[in-house]
């Protein structure tokens, strides 16, 4: 009988869990963070002890002022120190375990930026209004960059310097997806896992009401509208570039 080779853990990990009054799901989202990675908890100005919690529980505790989606995510990508950096929010919707084949695939050389590709678990873990908005967007994607994604969700994994080297500005809510246009005007190749979604622990910062999923929409059109680097206004291809993703 043939043996089976296990592979070791991927090494060199930090995750950056944006952190706004999580104090209940961070027990089970820490919990699940693979052995030997790094827990960087981005508190984005909580009342609820979150920061408090997430130390005990062993994690690195960044203090981001700034309210923001975005500001918190590049507060935890600032401080990484490890070579590979995963994204993962902090309100138990995501398993962040479920970020080894991510880290594998992008410390392999298959992939620069490997993004999960959500499927909702029982009712309720994906409301209407926050699926409509997510398809608005890769279909404004798609148009942009030619990238055929599914899904814009928040599980993913990239190697640190070179998320660093796309200079993101956005601070809001269009973080996560100016993460992926520059990274397709860049040339990088973009991948998807599919990942099961669950509902949220507590009430939603962005996507809990159509409201907010509109607000968060308009940012990333605004994120849309960036010309790809060194193309000058009025240029054939301004709005479109990037490599398809990988399915």
């Amino acid at each position: 009988m043939n043996a089976v080779t296990i592979s070791p853990p991927p090494h060199d990990v930090d995750v950056v869990l944006p952190c706004l009054n999580e104090a209940e799901a961070l027990p089970w989202v820490l919990g699940r963070i693979p052995a030997g990675w790094r827990a960087v908890v981005v508190d984005n100005g909580s009342s609820d002890g979150s920061a408090e919690v997430a130390r005990a529980l062993g994690a690195t505790v960044v203090h981001e002022p700034r309210r923001g989606f975005g500001a918190a995510c590049h507060a935890g990508l600032s401080a990484a120190t490890a070579g590979t950096v995963c994204f993962c929010d902090c309100d138990a919707s995501l398993d962040p375990s479920l970020l080894e084949p991510f880290v594998r695939d992008v410390q392999a050389g298959f992939a620069d930026l490997v993004l999960g590709r959500r499927r909702p678990q029982g009712r309720g873990a994906w409301p209407a209004h926050a699926r409509a908005g997510n398809l608005a967007v890769t279909r404004m994607l798609r148009r942009r960059t030619g990238l055929r994604l599914h899904d814009l969700g928040p599980l993913r994994a990239a190697r640190r310097e070179a998320l660093l080297s796309l200079e993101l500005t956005d601070r809001r809510s269009g973080y996560p997806l100016q993460m992926v246009v520059r990274a397709a005007d860049a040339g990088w190749r973009v991948t998807e896992h599919d990942v099961p979604y669950r509902p949220r622990t507590g009430a939603s910062k962005v996507t809990g009401t159509w409201r907010g999923t509109w607000q968060a929409v308009r940012d990333m059109s605004r994120v849309l509208a960036e010309r790809p680097a060194g193309v000058p206004d009025g240029a054939p291809g301004a709005a479109r570039g990037g490599r398809r993703a990988v399915r």
